[in-house]
């Protein structure tokens, strides 16, 4: 079955519509697109948990500050379909702004600050007020069975499970795990922005956090592991680091000690034009 490519909300309710009629199950893959293996790799989870899969392709704008790479982030249609034709994915949901955001649109989606203003959101105010907005059309536009998200937006899995949950939206909310280059780089968009040379510094992220994990699932004191991976990163290369932190995995409320929950090390910091974030998960022994 070769992909099919719809552009607006109708045809893609249609296109759900006369799959439910034959009993199938959908999933859906949110997606701002130029695509790359960790994305496939969450079509290749939808396929094990759905019978159908939609791969949304939309730069939402209203996630970005007016500071920030709305203008610049990548748009590669062609090549997003024929990595998802390839992938045997079923439907791309590519919809225009004016599709999602018609003239008069009005309604926001927010979730409460202790969520959103910290890690990625302090530095970006109103970001997930723009995702939880945007995801939230989405889900209600393709009502899917599941829709899969990846764990290395982890911030955003967590406020997406939360306005899902508190809205009552009848969506299962999968999360996938990272997926990795081979020197340990978690795979993302922005990676493409990269010189040779900071692509060779970049797996120190990774390097950082799996250190700082070993020893914080065996209760070493936070503070020095994290002094001293920050001095690591810069070291190596990155300036500025926005954020190195650990935080509670259901709630991202701070833990500033030892870790003796299931936990999560954060980190997000700049390499020349790229800002690259990666998160760990800290089980404690």
């Amino acid at each position: 079955m070769s992909l099919t490519t719809v552009h607006t909300v109708a045809d893609l309710r249609a296109t759900v519509a006369n799959w439910r009629a034959e009993g199938l199950r959908v999933a859906l893959v949110p997606t701002m697109g130029a695509l790359h293996d960790g994305h496939i790799s969450l079509t290749h989870l939808a396929h094990e948990h759905a019978d159908r899969v939609i791969v949304s392709i939309f730069v939402n704008p209203t996630q970005f500050a007016p500071n920030e790479d709305f203008g610049a982030y990548p748009r590669t249609l062609p090549a997003d379909q024929k990595l998802l034709d390839d992938a045997g994915v079923e439907l791309c949901f590519a919809p225009s702004v004016e599709e999602m955001y018609p003239d008069g649109f009005a309604t926001k989606v927010s979730v409460d600050g202790a969520m959103t203003n910290v890690l990625c959101g302090a530095p970006r105010p109103g970001h997930f007020d723009g995702v939880a907005q945007v995801v939230t059309k989405l889900l209600l536009q393709a009502l899917p069975d599941c829709a899969i998200f990846g764990q290395k937006d982890y911030q955003q899995l967590m406020v997406i499970r939360r306005f899902s949950a508190d809205l009552n939206i009848p969506v299962e909310i999968i999360g996938a795990k990272i997926l990795r280059e081979d020197d340990g780089l978690a795979m993302s968009s922005r990676n493409r922005y990269l010189t040779p040379d900071e692509r060779a510094i970049a797996p120190t992220l990774n390097k950082v956090l799996g250190d700082i994990t070993a020893k914080a699932a065996n209760g070493a004191e936070l503070g020095p592991l994290l002094a001293k991976g920050r001095e690591d990163i810069l070291s190596a290369g990155f300036d500025p680091i926005d954020y190195l932190e650990v935080r509670d995995a259901d709630t991202l409320e701070l833990i500033s000690d030892t870790v003796t929950k299931p936990a999560r090390i954060f980190v997000a910091a700049r390499l020349g034009k790229a800002r690259l974030i990666d998160n760990h998960a800290i089980e404690p022994a």
